[in-house]
């Protein structure tokens, strides 16, 4: 077996579609009309086909019982531009206990979507402070060896 994509239920297909792409940089990879397929592989289904899908089934949106998570390298952007946008938020730029930026907010049809600080970068916040990689290790309560590769990464980069 082998896992493929999310795939959201939505009220309006042309509407989610602009709101994926203003938000979050997605594109339309695959369009088959009741479905299309966005970069990254997320999928949006039309609601009336997704009600044929499960025999007519009642559909709840927001739920608050899932969400889909992206990272994003340069998070700071991110978090002003979203500032900008008129977008209803689950709560402001919050840092989790392993420091790791985030923040969640819904769709057009209630679906909540996390963003968080890729964690490679939140490595590299920590180090670039003056942290060494075993702080680092223990403030974020990952591996040694993860920091090390993480910060590998960015030399390989330049």
């Amino acid at each position: 077996m082998e896992y493929k994509a999310p795939l959201l239920a939505v009220t309006d297909m042309e509407r989610s579609v602009a709101f994926y792409e203003e938000v979050l940089g997605l594109k339309v990879t695959l369009d088959f009309g009741a479905n299309k397929t966005l970069t990254g592989g997320l999928c949006l289904q039309t609601l009336e086909t997704w009600k044929e899908f499960i025999d007519g089934a009642e559909v709840a949106f927001g739920g608050n019982d899932a969400e889909i998570y992206f990272e994003e390298d340069d998070f700071d952007a991110f978090a002003e531009r979203l500032r900008r946008l008129e977008i209803r938020c689950v709560h402001p730029v919050r840092e989790h206990a392993w420091g790791q930026r985030v923040v969640r907010f819904y769709d057009p049809d209630g679906h909540i979507i996390e963003v968080g600080e890729n964690m490679a970068v939140t490595v590299k916040r920590f180090a670039d402070s003056g942290m060494t990689a075993e702080q680092v290790a223990k403030r974020m309560d990952v591996p040694v060896a993860y920091v090390e590769e993480c910060l590998a990464s960015f030399l390989e980069k330049k």
